[in-house]
């Protein structure tokens, strides 16, 4: 005898503690098979009609001999392709084609007029009218139809035509039901609402909200391009370790973590630079890691603990020959995901086309842009005094470098809409960075800057191991006098140096940034499909 998929499931767990039963208005052995889900909903007072409807429905297909999640169907078209191919045709063409389609997608919003039906099908590609009739599907069927709900995967067959107002439309000969959707879709498919229900709630947001679809797709496309043109241009990507025992490559806070086996902490990694460096001494010339993050620091609008950066290091090049690639760079991936160079960010046109791109030094601009007068800049007292009266602290210790940035950033970095290479940065903040040969006091280091906000940091690679050594003790002091952001001593990597490593020019880019900049998004959170939220409930929960 054949067991049907509720009975084997009632068999499989017939055996489970007993606990209090929530009666539904439905008589059928499988209501037992629904209780786990119904008391967990219960718990968090979420049990609503909607959900006993859903559930009644469900234990009616299982009478009945439907099963709720069967795994037989296959999916021999996409909607995307269907439409592309026929949408051109006319009536008479349609109808002449005879084309029949087998499609599978989730039914996301449904009409019934008693003996026919209208629903969409969202599949991956994109969205179509199906038709359902009782006359061609025959009554027993049609009926199975009707228990469906809003938000069930379906497959279905059947031919192409065009409605009255227009539409293209699958006429289906046959429905079934692949897997049952137990929860609503939002309401009146209308999307979330709610930022954080959005973000915790990604999957539902991904069925719902055409624009968070397609910023994924997009978000694909721009790495896709990154890839192609690194690639293109002779570069080879590799992969550093995520775990390091020293946090290296940039100043920042790193979690912590520990190897049982080998007892010992762990960091995860912070940057993959210094990683990417030692291959450059072990002669590969042109270098990149699309990498995940990791820093432990707050959280913004700009910033999640964890997020995607592309490093990539380019031997016998400097920091000026990063600045033209990194022009066609842009460009490039603006026009294979966007259409073109000038893009609209939050109301505002942005120009990427090489050329256009504005190049001033660190300095000059503290004073042309952020109105900083250089007897105050130059000034530590009077420099500290400014930081001040804008709402910000100086660390005891601190150099007069950071307290010049954090002036760059009070009076400067919002102001830098267009894009910007900021060069010529205060070598005491650029501990990685080559002196500038005219001015030591100064490195060969830029940030770009685009819509406000940092997008990518390159500089001219410090390859002298003494100048390094020195670099990372001056760090080490800094670190000792309580900033937990300076960088620590990394002996392997003076070590590395001290074998040989070429001039090089070395850039990390900003991936999520870069996705924000092209698909119009304001957030970090819009361009991460999963970004860190507190617990449901709240710390601890």
């Amino acid at each position: 005898m054949r067991v049907s998929q509720g009975e084997a499931i009632l068999t499989k767990h017939g055996n489970q503690p007993q606990h209090k039963t929530i009666k539904l208005p439905v008589k059928s052995p499988f209501v037992e098979r629904f209780q786990p889900m119904l008391r967990a909903l219960d718990d968090k007072k979420e049990l609503n009609e909607v959900l006993k409807n859903r559930v009644g429905k469900a234990c009616t297909l299982l009478d009945e001999g439907v099963p709720l999640f069967p795994n037989d169907f296959r999916q021999q078209d996409h909607v995307a392709d269907v439409l592309e191919r026929f949408e051109p045709l006319d009536d008479a063409a349609l109808e002449a084609s005879g084309a029949s389609f087998q499609l599978a997608g989730r039914i996301v919003s449904l009409r019934s007029f008693g003996k026919v039906a209208f629903f969409h099908l969202q599949d991956a590609s994109g969205r179509m009218q199906v038709y359902v009739a009782r006359d061609d599907m025959g009554a027993e069927a049609y009926s199975l139809f009707k228990k469906l709900d809003l938000g069930d995967i379906v497959g279905i067959a059947g031919t192409v035509f065009r409605t009255k107002t227009g539409e293209l439309t699958i006429a289906a000969r046959q429905v079934r039901l692949v897997t049952k959707s137990m929860r609503p879709l939002p309401e009146k498919y209308h999307g979330l609402k709610d930022l954080e229900t959005r973000y915790r709630q990604r999957y539902v947001d991904l069925i719902v909200t055409e624009r968070t679809k397609d910023i994924f797709v997009k978000r694909t496309a721009v790495v896709r391009e990154f890839r192609n043109f690194l690639n293109d241009r002779g570069f080879m990507e590799v992969e550093t370790p995520m775990m390091q025992p020293i946090p290296g490559g940039a100043t920042a806070r790193p979690f912590e973590t520990h190897h049982n086996a080998l007892d010992m902490k762990l960091y995860m990694r912070i940057a993959p630079e210094l990683y990417l460096k030692r291959l450059l001494v072990g002669g590969f010339e042109r270098v990149y890691e699309i990498n995940r993050n990791f820093r432990n620091e707050g959280i913004s609008t700009r910033h999640n603990p964890e997020f995607t950066m592309c490093e990539f290091y380019w031997a016998y090049a400097t920091f000026e020959d990063m600045m033209d690639l990194t022009e066609e760079l842009f460009a490039h991936i603006a026009r294979e995901v966007c259409g073109g160079t000038r893009i609209a960010y939050q109301g505002q046109e942005i120009d990427l086309t090489p050329g256009a791109w504005t190049r001033i030094t660190f300095h000059d601009a503290l004073e042309r842009i952020g109105g900083v007068a250089p007897e105050v800049y130059r000034d530590y007292d009077a420099a500290c005094a400014l930081v001040r009266r804008e709402g910000e602290k100086v660390l005891k210790g601190e150099v007069l470098g950071k307290v010049q940035a954090k002036l760059f950033d009070l009076f400067v970095e919002p102001k830098l809409i267009q894009p910007h290479f900021i060069y010529m940065y205060p070598t005491d903040i650029s501990p990685l960075s080559r002196r500038n040969d005219a001015d030591p006091a100064l490195s060969d280091r830029y940030e770009l800057f685009i819509a406000g906000r940092e997008m990518a940091n390159a500089f001219s690679e410090l390859n002298d191991p003494v100048d390094q050594r020195l670099s990372f003790e001056s760090q080490v002091a800094e670190k000792a006098a309580g900033d937990a952001e300076a960088h620590a001593m990394d002996e392997d990597y003076v070590r590395a140096l001290e074998y040989g490593m070429p001039p090089a020019a070395g850039q990390g880019v900003g991936i999520d940034r870069l996705v924000m900049l092209l698909t119009d998004s304001p957030s970090i959170r819009e361009v991460i499909l999963f970004p860190l939220l507190k617990p449901e409930g709240g710390a601890g929960a």
